[in-house]
């Protein structure tokens, strides 16, 4: 005869049931997102899955750990400040966002109303109704305001600065300061004197510190963006645009590299620190704006570790070295 059950026993058994359900659940969602195809990976902040923007002999993707230090180097480090903190302009609510889309989405381009289209791409731009701007909608006018898209399936970059948006949904309309479009698969660069979203005449996406790389993968393989807060009227490859009015030879140009110091002892940073550290003494980072002194960017995520990203700030320009420069444009 089959033995009566308590109802104890049916709820325990329906509690074992339901877990065992959400933990198949997970596994089925975690193994989907390992086998996802790139164009199935989308939205802000979504991962590249190691897919690095531009060929791998870019400017941007090269390891100068062993080039030779400029003459000037002590000059426009001490210009820039010894003592200075790095600073990492990135975190869990603040940095330079981004919005991964498909080729469906990029089918639904726009013109968009530039201001400066002397020096801009004309477009049409695939800006989705959601693409978030640096800074948040109500960012001050005269902040950046960067809007960043990236069209994984066609492999195309889409920069605009100063973006101010209009409307909700599908009759959103976009206006832009300036705006550049770059095909990731090749290392054609912008014409010469040419600005882009940012003074340098510069992709921003390649330069930006990610979650995706950083925490996920632990590799950063590119070069990192940074700014300071005076410039000399002056770009050097890969720039193409300086953004001052001075002539100072001290001063540092648009372009110019930088790298971490192979003396530094980085053993003791958390993970997160370490890998940002490898990548600035393996592939440096580059002068891209004008802004506050030794600010590396990076995109904003929720998951960021503020202790961990924050430990960065211990590193000085005393620490830095830049890496022989190449011809300069004055013009």
């Amino acid at each position: 005869m089959q033995e009566k059950r308590s109802w104890i026993y049916w709820i325990a058994l329906g509690a074992g049931c339901l877990a065992i359900g959400t933990a198949c659940t997970a596994y089925l969602k975690s193994a989907a997102k390992r086998n996802a195809k790139p164009s199935d990976v989308l939205g802000i902040g979504a991962t590249l899955q190691g897919k690095r923007p531009f060929p791998a002999d870019n400017a941007w993707n090269q390891d100068i750990s062993s080039l030779p230090v400029d003459p000037m180097s002590e000059v426009f480090v001490a210009g820039i400040g010894l003592n200075k903190p790095l600073h990492p302009d990135f975190g869990p609510k603040y940095g330079i966002p981004y919005i991964v889309i498909s080729a469906e989405q990029a089918k639904h381009k726009m013109t968009i109303e530039i201001e400066n289209a002397a020096e801009s791409d004309a477009g049409p731009y695939p800006i989705p109704p959601n693409a978030p701007i640096e800074g948040g909608a109500d960012a001050p006018a005269d902040a950046d305001r960067h809007v960043i898209v990236v069209d994984r399936d066609n492999w195309k970059l889409y920069e605009l600065f100063a973006v101010f948006a209009e409307g909700e949904g599908a009759n959103r309309r976009w206006r832009a300061g300036s705006g550049a479009i770059f095909n990731l698969a090749t290392n054609a660069m912008r014409p010469a004197g040419w600005t882009s979203a940012d003074a340098a005449g510069l992709p921003i996406f390649p330069g930006l510190v990610r979650y995706d790389e950083t925490v996920e993968r632990k590799e950063i393989n590119h070069a990192i963006r940074f700014t300071c807060r005076h410039t000399r009227r002056a770009y050097i490859a890969p720039a193409r645009h300086f953004a001052s009015r001075s002539n100072d030879e001290s001063l540092p140009p648009m372009g110019m590299r930088v790298r971490l110091k192979a003396s530094v002892d980085i053993s003791g940073y958390p993970p997160t620190a370490q890998v940002v550290l490898k990548a600035l003494k393996k592939y440096g980072m580059i002068l891209a704006d004008n802004g506050s002194d030794w600010f590396i960017s990076g995109s904003p995520d929720a998951r960021w570790d503020n202790d961990e990203v924050n430990s960065l700030k211990k590193i000085h320009g005393s620490n830095f070295e830049v890496v022989r420069m190449g011809e300069m444009v004055t013009k």
